[in-house]
């Protein structure tokens, strides 16, 4: 017996496709037969599963524990909940792996896998191993049992442990995603006044898509802060591994920006640390850390890849652009959006200053949000090739860690390949809208050398 993935379903940090064309019920039983398989040959026995809010994921967690079974690995189900609470049942149940059944961001007809082995991200080569053994029926065989584990309030228990964050009025939006049932019992549990938004799960997304790196998707939210004169407001996206965040004046928090909050407690009490953040998180949030004791780290984007360098480096706080934000100091080293909210609290009491103030203390920097255009699958990494080799030639300021990040009296621009989709990354930041304009003409003549333009904006 053998099968075959869509191609395009193999991504660089999970699997993911729309389902009924590039993902179905066959795909879900041979990633469990795949990754059971490598669970046993790598001496485990069980790994626990979860899936997410989405209409499709209960029909695709019954073929995925089918093909977990069928090769002799025992399942602990935990439920529907989000992808932080499947890390946290990886970590702390007696499980030697984990599959979040999640669509994460993606539109409503979008579903896919995330996966933990033996606490460690499985990404990359081990996605695309999963595919070879499917081609070619390399998959053990057995009898698997199923169990069940209610983890939820032992998870949120472990958000608030040690909790010395005061008493605030904060708005909070789960966007009818997976986070909604933590998040009512997060503010049961959190002193102050709390005002809920979208905490019914429901997969079609009726009130807006859950997304909090979309400015447009945080407008409930403002109204909200907005009306009741709240102190902040705190956003999830659909599997709650991204956070977004908007002070009292409806300003939106950024992902670095959050970062730069999270990471003064942390340095004061691991002077030194380093802190990582992705090559698209502003030279601000670098600037901070350095100023706070600590040393910043720029970083490939991809929330495997950080979680890599993490474990790597020692660091103890890392975070992306997109709002995914991992802390080792005093958990698990896993981004879960609900953890980083209770922090943000506790970072921001500490500092004496409340949300607005913290925001408004940043500088003020002009900036593009994350700008996604189409290019050909085999072209988008050649393209990055020659982008590089005409900026060493010109003698340009470039960091190579993840594209081209070019800095210049005018302020910093990138250009990157996304590792899941057919799509160049762009992001600028400058000192004032004519330096940002310069930039942005910079990335405009580099691609029109490589024979394109910034198209459209592309989806996620």
């Amino acid at each position: 017996m053998t099968h075959l993935f869509n191609p395009t379903a193999l991504r660089e940090y999970d699997v993911r496709g729309i389902v009924g064309k590039t993902l179905s019920a066959d795909d879900a039983r041979a990633l469990g037969r795949g990754f059971a398989t490598r669970i046993r040959r790598a001496g485990g026995t069980r790994v626990a599963v979860g899936y997410d809010g989405r209409l499709s994921s209960p029909a695709l967690e019954e073929a995925l524990i089918d093909g977990l079974t069928r090769s002799g690995v025992d399942v602990v189900r935990i439920g529907m909940g989000p992808t932080p609470m499947l890390y946290f049942a990886e970590a702390t149940l007696e499980v030697d792996g984990g599959i979040q059944i999640t669509g994460s961001h993606n539109p409503a007809d979008y579903n896919g896998f995330k996966m933990v082995f033996q606490h460690r991200p499985f990404f990359g080569a081990d996605i695309q191993d999963l595919g070879r053994m499917a081609a070619e029926g390399d998959w053990e065989s057995g009898n698997g049992a199923v169990g069940e584990a209610d983890v939820i309030d032992a998870y949120v228990a472990r958000l608030v442990a040690g909790f010395d964050g005061g008493a605030y009025r904060i708005g909070w939006d789960a966007g009818n995603g997976a986070s909604g049932p933590v998040v009512e019992r997060l503010a049961k549990l959190l002193p102050g006044e709390h005002h809920l938004l979208f905490t019914d799960v429901d997969g079609h997304f009726p009130n807006h898509h859950p997304d909090p790196t979309e400015e447009k998707n945080l407008a409930a939210l403002k109204a909200l802060v907005e009306e009741k004169s709240l102190d902040f407001g705190l956003a999830f996206d659909g599997d709650g591994d991204r956070i977004g965040a908007i002070d009292g004046t409806g300003r939106v928090i950024w992902g670095d920006q959050i970062l730069s909050i999270l990471a003064q407690p942390v340095l004061a009490e691991l002077p030194g640390a380093t802190i990582i953040a992705d090559v698209k998180a502003s030279q601000a949030l670098f600037d901070r850390v350095a100023e706070l004791g600590g040393t910043p780290l720029m970083w490939k984007t991809g929330h495997s890849l950080i979680k890599t360098k993490m474990k790597e480096t020692g660091s103890p706080l890392a975070g992306e652009m997109s709002g995914h934000i991992f802390f080792a100091h005093d958990f698990y080293g896993f981004d879960d959006a609900h953890y980083a909210a209770v922090r943000l609290i506790r970072a921001m009491h500490a500092s004496g200053r409340s949300m607005t103030e913290l925001r408004g203390a940043m500088p003020a920097l002009v900036n593009t949000p994350e700008l996604r255009f189409q290019v050909d699958e085999t072209r988008k990494f050649a393209v990055i090739g020659e982008v590089l080799d005409r900026l060493e030639a010109a003698g340009a300021t470039v960091n190579r860690t993840d594209g081209a990040r070019v800095t210049t009296a005018d302020g910093w621009w990138l250009l990157r390949a996304s590792n899941t989709q057919d799509v160049l990354v762009a992001r600028a930041e400058a000192t004032s809208a004519d330096a940002l304009d310069r930039l942005l003409a910079m990335i405009d003549d580099q691609l029109a050398a490589s024979g394109l333009a910034r198209g459209p904006q592309a989806a996620h």
